[in-house]
């Protein structure tokens, strides 16, 4: 273990708060996960992380930029792949304006009609007492998992409250937000094109960098660009991954093997076969991958190993699972009765 420095910056002094902990020494990953934790407070409290310093794109930043510039914001739809970072610009957008903000989880109390009427009306028919602010805001995360009784609701609040509230809706899937929802909102598409993912992935590099190394836990170069290069743009992803991986006290060459390409060679076979057993054991040791980059590799084995005849079949099953991706319970059950549907619906060479 490298020798750990004290410092007087926003991260030395992070650490040295997770180090007078004497629990936290002896558990080397509840010690990782606090610092990451403490680390991303302290930034969203103390501002030296404001909007631009978080990792979107210029386009959006302007955007974002020219709200806080008129001093409030428009009702939003913030639409792009998990763990991007749009919950986190929603809430930074709220801290940079001062306003009082609610969130409400559409995986959990939003799938409620009565829990959001009573939540959202609560907070969005007072005025605020703590703020100056134009506005306040109500931020619906994960707004694709709602029902559309939910939603018409929702788009009824956006007119009753326009004088006193915003609402901010985040989204894996725009396509599953009612049009008379969609319509009332400003919809931003969280994406990284070509030529910023190289800059964009190397500024969440080095803030890798700066948390592992005041942790003090040993890493090598190789293997977080491994990992940034595996889930980008899913920075949340990445973050859990060092987590795990840093258990161990150090993230080293020793565990690309874990997160190595997946392999479908031996899938196809077995899918062929018709083996059921092989394929289901397939499915669990991959879980730790994600279900869509999987689904993606297993798409373009397929092209080479299916008869001409059944490639439109495998490609409307491939598209219907992948799209029950963001909602389904069980992603094992997900992914295995989408390789079952192709094992007996379709034809191998």
């Amino acid at each position: 273990m490298r020798e750990k420095k004290t410092s007087s910056t926003p991260i030395g002094i992070i650490h040295g708060i997770v180090m007078k902990l004497p629990s936290f020494h002896c558990i080397p990953i509840l010690s990782l996960f606090l610092f990451i934790i403490i680390y991303l407070i302290y930034h969203t409290i103390h501002g030296q992380y404001n909007l631009q310093n978080y990792l979107i794109s210029k386009f959006e930043k302007k955007m974002f930029q020219d709200f806080l510039n008129r001093g409030e914001i428009p009702n939003m739809l913030l639409a792009g792949p998990p763990g991007i970072g749009k919950t986190t610009v929603a809430k930074a957008l709220c801290n940079e304006l001062g306003v009082d903000y609610y969130v409400i989880n559409g995986s959990d109390e939003g799938r409620f009609l009565d829990t959001v009427r009573n939540n959202a009306k609560n907070f969005a028919s007072t005025v605020s007492l703590s703020s100056d602010a134009k506005h306040k805001v109500i931020i619906i995360d994960e707004a694709d998992n709602t029902g559309n009784d939910v939603q018409l609701l929702l788009r009824a609040f956006i007119e009753e409250f326009a004088g006193n509230c915003r609402f901010i809706f985040t989204c894996n899937y725009k396509n599953k937000i009612l049009e008379p929802l969609h319509s009332r909102c400003a919809v931003v598409e969280f994406g990284i094109k070509g030529k910023e993912r190289q800059s964009i992935a190397a500024q969440f590099f080095k803030r890798l960098q700066e948390i592992l190394g005041a942790e003090g836990v040993e890493y090598d170069n190789k293997v977080l660009v491994e990992l940034i290069n595996k889930h980008f743009p899913d920075w949340r992803r990445v973050l859990n991954e060092i987590q795990r991986y840093s258990s161990g006290g150090a993230i080293d060459a020793g565990i690309l093997a874990t997160f190595s390409d997946v392999k479908v060679n031996n899938l196809i076979s077995n899918l062929k076969q018709k083996n059921f057993p092989e394929v289901r054991k397939w499915v669990v040791d991959n879980l730790d991958n994600d279900s869509g980059v999987l689904l993606r590799r297993i798409y373009d084995a397929l092209y080479t190993s299916l008869a001409n005849s059944s490639i439109p079949a495998a490609v409307l099953i491939i598209a219907k699972y992948q799209y029950q991706i963001a909602f389904v319970a069980d992603q094992e059950i997900n992914l295995l009765a989408c390789l079952t549907e192709i094992m007996v619906e379709c034809e191998f060479k």
